[in-house]
């Protein structure tokens, strides 16, 4: 009977294994996962759940019934020491196992803070599993003081979790604004406004020289000098795919693990999906971290190790919340020279159009459903209207998808 086992317990791998069984594979499945608890959503982590708003069953993406329903075999706290793709074996917790195919869907890890400037003390944490948001809830008892490294979308949503909670915020970002790296400057603009107004104290162009504490952090120091007592600490600089498994079994990387558009790694055996793997997207190579490219990656993988030949086209898109905005983001903004802004149907409402020349790249849209789900859609269908009809309120932006 055929095997196939993939590595990886997250969004992509859950997503794997269930289309494996809805396409009609019937051979033996393993999925294996470090973690102890079944798969589950990662984005309400850093939101809902740290918040107190959602259980921890509501997270898990299927109950773990499916598994035993589905006769997918799951292998939880389980970590893969090695894989030998001359014999197609890999080692799991010092037991062999044999495979036909493999998939690598390992997802990402966070940056931590070098220990040499205090990123070992207690009371320093990162969010990404479940086990580092559940150490770190107990901190945010109202009145504290929590310093949070990094100004993406993952330190700003723990600050808006902090500052609804009622703690003393403080946001340090060593780039020149806030999301620098990700969204233009309007979209900065905005989210500094909105953090502001709730209380959160943001520093930009400000680096974090190092923590102090016997054994806790108790107190920071800052690039200028600044001397900061805070009761805990969130580091929120990056992730990197987490490709050492696939490097040590001789795989090709190219910022992650390199497949082709149907997600073969360089071995013809072993595939890869998700946060860890690079694909071909318009002549260049991309990684996306979303959920949305997470599912349709690792469902088209499933497809294609079931012999179905079906390319992968990436739609990235993403979202983040943060008090009571949703931010949607539709295509990838790489490029762009100018930005439109528009305002919304309803008040806060307000999306951010990034052009390169007369093409529509990407929108950043704030409380506006609409602009999102047109400026998708248009991205998708490779149309660009005239940056001038996006920023004429009187424009009936659901008309530009048949112009």
């Amino acid at each position: 009977m055929s095997h196939i086992i993939v590595v990886g317990a997250g969004q992509a791998g859950a997503s794997l294994v269930a289309k494996l069984r809805t396409e009609g594979f019937d051979g033996k499945i393993t999925l294996i996962g470090e973690e102890t608890a079944p798969p589950y959503q990662r984005p309400p982590l850093s939101k809902a759940y740290l918040m107190g708003e959602m259980e921890l069953s509501r997270l898990y993406l299927r109950p773990e019934s499916f598994y035993t329903d589905q006769n997918i075999s799951l292998r939880l706290g389980a970590h893969v020491d090695s894989i030998d793709p001359a014999n197609k074996t890999l080692t799991v917790n010092g037991e062999t196992l044999a495979y036909d195919q493999l998939a690598l869907t390992t997802g990402s890890t966070p940056r931590h803070l070098p220990a040499a400037i205090g990123g070992a003390l207690g009371g320093v944490y990162v969010v990404r599993g479940l086990t580092d948001v559940d150490a770190m809830a107990p901190e945010f008892e109202a009145g504290r003081h929590v310093l949070i490294v990094g100004g993406g979308y993952i330190g700003l949503e723990a600050a808006a979790v902090a500052a609804k909670k009622g703690l003393k915020v403080t946001l340090v970002e060593m780039a020149d604004r806030i999301l620098q790296r990700v969204a233009s400057p309007e979209t900065s603009d905005y989210f500094r406004a909105l953090h502001t107004s709730h209380g959160v104290k943001i520093l930009e162009a400000t680096g974090l020289k190092h923590l102090t504490g016997e054994g806790r952090v108790t107190a920071a120091e800052l690039s200028d000098g600044t001397q900061l007592a805070v009761d805990f600490v969130i580091i929120g600089v990056g992730i990197a795919p987490a490709t050492a498994l696939a490097e040590s079994a001789g795989l090709t990387l190219d910022n992650g693990i390199m497949t082709d558009a149907q997600g073969r790694t360089s071995d013809p055996n072993i595939w890869a999906a998700g946060d860890c793997a690079s694909a071909p997207y318009r002549g260049t190579r991309i990684r996306l971290e979303s959920v949305p490219n997470a599912i349709d990656q690792a469902e088209v993988v499933a497809q294609n190790m079931m012999g179905k030949d079906v390319n992968y086209i990436a739609k990235p898109w993403f979202w983040s919340d943060q008090y009571d905005v949703k931010l949607q983001i539709a295509g990838l903004n790489t490029g762009y020279d100018h930005i439109v802004t528009r305002k919304g149907d309803k008040e806060g409402a307000v999306s951010f159009w990034y052009y390169k020349g007369q093409t529509l790249l990407a929108v950043d849209a704030a409380n506006d459903p609409r602009a999102y789900m047109i400026g998708k859609r248009l991205i998708e269908a490779g149309k660009s209207p005239k940056p001038e009809e996006i920023s004429n309120p009187v424009t009936d932006l659901k008309s530009l998808m048949t112009a």
